[in-house]
């Protein structure tokens, strides 16, 4: 796997890790094995996260790093739960957060594949939580 390095990084990516080393103190392998392959596909992404992680909206930072261990921890990404696990860490989640998290996760997945393997009929939806608001 080719990675660019900072000195090989020029016009849009040489902003991007610019951006990215400004936000996060470093530029992710994530982001340097994009820009090798396709740079204009790791501005994409980096522009996805800007929106979606790096924006202030209703979830806060870190409660998203801690979605982001559980969705990498169910996808069996090790490079994805070690970096938010140490994203999560450094915006402010305890290490007990963490391991509670882990806890909810390895439940669900279990619970899922019960569900999954019964084939159990759903009979409680979000409509009906919000008609009865």
């Amino acid at each position: 796997m080719k990675l660019m390095s900072d000195s090989e990084a020029t016009g849009k990516a040489k902003q991007m890790f610019e951006e990215i080393q400004q936000s996060f103190g470093m530029v992710p392998n994530f982001f340097r094995a994009q820009a090798a392959m396709d740079p204009d596909w790791a501005e994409m992404n980096w522009m996805r996260w800007k929106s979606i992680v790096g924006r202030q909206r209703e979830l806060d930072r870190k409660t998203k790093e801690l979605i982001a261990v559980a969705v990498s921890l169910t996808n069996n990404c090790q490079y994805c739960s070690l970096a938010h696990e140490a994203m999560a860490l450094m915006v402010g989640a305890s290490e007990m957060e963490i391991k509670e998290m882990k806890e909810v996760v390895e439940l669900y997945q279990s619970f899922n594949n019960i569900a999954n393997s019964l084939q159990v009929p759903c009979d409680v939806t979000p409509e009906m939580v919000t008609q009865h608001r």
